[in-house]
């Protein structure tokens, strides 16, 4: 039997998005972007949201935004942001609504690959050279594995289409 609750972890620009959207797709169940719904709450952007309040209001705001849809959804895909799971006590209540969990695990070069071309749009990265994006992400990826590992399922993202990994996806769930 499909799981009918799912959260993707990963670090930004592991592919959480797309895969999460593909994914749903493909099970047929929503697909929900935790951070769309935290703009859609905040009326304005998670760059503008940074740049304003900064990201201990942001990381709040998000606990507030997953509690509540945690407890109002009961069919998804949620691709989370790639700090919820290691905030607050996010990772509990994501265990407690007995939702799966999969962590994209994603190779540091290919998610600095990734996120150069996006780097206007990411607040956390979007000062930073490229040594000091490398050496961000991977400070960041060393600080948050311990929350990500948590997630049930490890899916290997290396080198792949995100029709492959929802197939591994599929594969792991029956």
């Amino acid at each position: 039997m499909t799981p009918q609750k799912i959260a993707l972890f990963g670090y930004m620009g592991s592919g959480k998005s797309a895969i999460g959207s593909a994914l749903a797709n493909d099970l047929g169940i929503p697909f929900f972007d935790l951070d769309t719904l935290i703009e859609e709450s905040a009326g304005t952007s998670v760059q503008k949201l940074f740049a304003k309040k900064g990201e201990l209001f942001f990381r709040k705001k998000e606990a507030e935004i997953l509690k509540e849809f945690l407890t109002t959804h009961d069919r998804y895909v949620l691709a989370t942001g790639g700090g919820t799971p290691c905030y607050g006590n996010n990772l509990f209540l994501l265990e407690r609504s007995k939702a799966l969990t999969i962590y994209l695990q994603t190779p540091i070069p290919v998610l600095a690959s990734r996120l150069k071309k996006e780097k206007s749009h990411r607040p956390m990265i979007s000062h930073l050279d490229d040594h000091e994006m490398i050496e961000f992400i991977g400070k960041h990826i060393f600080e948050r594995s311990a929350y990500y590992t948590q997630a049930k399922y490890h899916i290997s993202c290396e080198e792949k289409e995100v029709e492959q990994i929802v197939e591994e996806i599929r594969e792991a769930l029956i």
